[in-house]
């Protein structure tokens, strides 16, 4: 049984995602909060599974409360957010990156056609992420770190000339990684960048907008058949493969799932192999699953930089552990050294 705390300022919402989720017999509904302040008190009380966290509450918001959960009795949090995406993801993406394990959104009345769609989601979320260990976090944690403890690995000549397009996959817990990563590369970074991050449907514009306010690169969804630019990020939309091709455009592709995900990191590196050899550079961040390792291999096996996130820094360390794996990591480093470390093997 999967023992869940439900924190939602609205009587009528609780009262919604209770009815929603005891609808399946393995999650069970220990407490309700109606703000903050009453979901750091149940939560240390209770020692829940797995939180269901709303953002806007009095009292205490809900990104002070997982501040404060995370900092004294860590538990998986899943964001429930309201259908307007756009204006939250600001404030989703905070929540990640302050240690939410994932953000959904919240379910519609009954009437609405996409109803039991949302519902089952949440459903299979909820369960999905009640697995994800998470560990205590300082209240300071979104602070910059000033030390650095491990030196940035020595380049490996590979042959392959100047670096060409930078890929990054990531899963749970990758947009706060995300915006760690994009933020630390500079400006003056002339490569383009390709990602793949699995999110819930409908988030992918406010997290490219979240994420170009955090760097110095610009940050945008992909539309099929466009070139890519040098300097600009181009993240996957909702629903299709992003592939790259040899002429150094965007394909999107309506195939099936892959490793049950649409897009796929792995189909992404694969295309990345195939078109860029070794003049590409291939990141997988934290995630659960596999997806990615195997088109990380294929990128390693022709040439390129491979580098993955390391287990203490990363929320999940599933994609990553696939990966190193099979054998198709050339560097394993923390989340604070990635972006160092892209462009000390980036040749411009």
């Amino acid at each position: 049984m999967i023992r869940v705390l439900v924190v939602d300022d609205s009587a009528v919402l609780r009262q919604q995602l209770r009815f929603i989720l005891q609808s399946d017999p393995q999650l069970q509904i220990i407490g309700e909060a109606k703000n903050g302040e009453e979901a750091v008190t149940l939560a240390r009380q209770l020692q829940p599974d797995i939180i269901t966290m709303d953002i806007r509450m009095p009292r205490m918001d809900g990104l002070e409360a997982i501040r404060n959960i995370m900092a004294e009795t860590p538990a998986p949090i899943v964001v429930v957010t309201a259908a307007d995406v756009d204006a939250e993801m600001n404030i989703a993406a905070q929540a990640q990156k302050l240690g939410a394990v994932s953000v959904v959104h919240k379910p519609g009345s009954m009437a609405d056609p996409n109803y039991k769609a949302v519902a089952n989601a949440l459903i299979q979320k909820v369960k999905v992420m009640s697995q994800v260990k998470v560990v205590s976090r300082s209240r300071a944690h979104d602070m910059p770190k000033l030390a650095q403890t491990v030196p940035p690995p020595r380049p490996v000549p590979l042959g392959g000339g100047k670096t060409e397009i930078i890929a990054i996959g990531s899963s749970t817990g990758g947009p706060a990684a995300l915006y760690k990563v994009l933020g630390g590369l500079p400006g003056t970074c002339s490569v383009p960048v390709v990602i793949v991050q699995h999110i819930s449907l409908g988030f992918v514009e406010g997290l490219a907008s979240w994420l170009g306010g955090g760097c110095k690169l610009q940050v945008k969804v992909a539309t099929h058949g466009e070139k890519l630019q040098p300097g600009v990020v181009h993240i996957a939309p909702d629903g299709a493969h992003m592939v790259t091709d040899t002429f150094g455009r965007v394909r999107l592709k309506d195939a099936p799932p892959l490793n049950g995900h649409r897009p796929s990191v792995t189909a992404l590196f694969q295309s990345v192999a195939e078109a860029y050899g070794p003049r590409a550079i291939g990141v997988i961040l934290t995630g659960m699953g596999a997806d990615g390792a195997p088109g990380m291999k294929a990128m390693k096996d022709a040439g390129a930089m491979t580098i993955a996130q390391d287990e203490q820094s990363c929320v999940v360390f599933g994609m990553p552990k696939e990966a190193i794996a099979l054998g198709a990591v050339r560097h394993v480093v923390p989340l604070e050294k990635v972006a160092a470390t892209v462009m000390e093997f980036c040749i411009l």
